[in-house]
């Protein structure tokens, strides 16, 4: 049985111990009237592991069945079905020429398809953090769904839904770089730390050609900031305090910083969806 260790509670309903919802049972369903699907957070499939999960599986059988939902498109005569999980193991089992897989059918919204597609490749085997941002990003603006939300549907701390998002202010080609293991998650936060695309594009080429540790990246976006001078101030625990209030009410990252009379808050947002939200609820405090 699968580990749902990390499984929030909106996600236990949907995948109980057993694995299996009352009334629900595996079919054998034709390959070619299963459809791609489209809340399908994995971008890069690595064809060695695909190649390597054939191979187990002419060995010893596929284990777990995929999950599929009956398509709006399907017909009485011509059943089609949409893909939630196990995009490995039908690919896999493409390349083992066959043409039926072992399936469980299950009524799910758009919504609980993708937190699914997003659980099974977080547990199974990890996407990478573009990825897993781009899959939050995407609940987010298509569900209207606040961090707090995500955190708890996916099994996360919410502190970590939202540094998994900033991520995506990082210009493309360096998440590019995160995409392609050039760079790390480690290596990203760092990055973060700069204000300008042109410097971080920068930084990014200089830690990839000359092979950098995190620690050094720290070092060198710390020296490209402040000239190599640390400066640290512990923050006010009223301010603190404050941000995390804010942060709980909004669903989103905050930031306070003041100054001898006055100061400023930023207010993240991940899409214009997201800043629409932001301001609706802005409007009614």
């Amino acid at each position: 049985m699968p580990e749902t260790r990390g499984l929030g509670k909106g996600i236990r309903a949907l995948i109980p111990e057993g694995g299996m919802l009352p009334k629900e049972q595996v079919s054998r369903i034709k390959i070619e009237a299963i459809r791609q699907n489209r809340y399908q957070p994995r971008q890069r499939f690595e064809e060695t592991k695909i190649q390597e999960l054939a191979d187990s599986i002419r060995e010893s059988g596929l284990i777990y069945p995929l999950l599929v939902r009956k398509s709006s498109e399907s017909g009485l005569n011509r059943p089609v079905y949409d893909l939630i999980a196990g995009e490995r193991r039908l690919r896999a089992l493409k390349l083992l020429e066959e043409t039926e897989v072992p399936a469980i059918v299950r009524e799910t919204t758009n919504e609980q398809a993708l937190e699914l597609a997003l659980i099974e490749n977080l547990q199974r085997e990890g996407l990478n953090p573009i990825e897993e941002a781009q899959a939050y990003n995407r609940l987010a603006e298509e569900f209207s769904l606040t961090q707090e939300q995500i955190a708890a549907k996916v099994g996360r701390e919410r502190a970590t839904v939202t540094n998994t998002l900033r991520l995506l202010k990082l210009p493309t080609d360096v998440q590019k770089q995160i995409s392609d293991g050039k760079l790390t998650l480690g290596h990203a936060k760092a990055l973060l730390g700069l204000e300008s695309d042109k410097t971080q594009r920068m930084l990014a080429e200089k830690i990839v050609k000359q092979g950098l540790s995190v620690r050094q990246a720290e070092a060198l976006v710390r020296k490209t900031t402040t000239g190599g001078v640390i400066r640290r101030k512990a923050k006010d625990p009223n301010l603190a305090s404050a941000e995390e209030r804010l942060q709980r009410s909004l669903g989103t990252d905050v930031q306070i910083q003041h100054g001898r009379k006055k100061g400023w808050i930023r207010i993240a947002y991940y899409s214009l969806k997201d800043l629409d939200r932001l301001m609706g609820r802005l409007s009614k405090q």
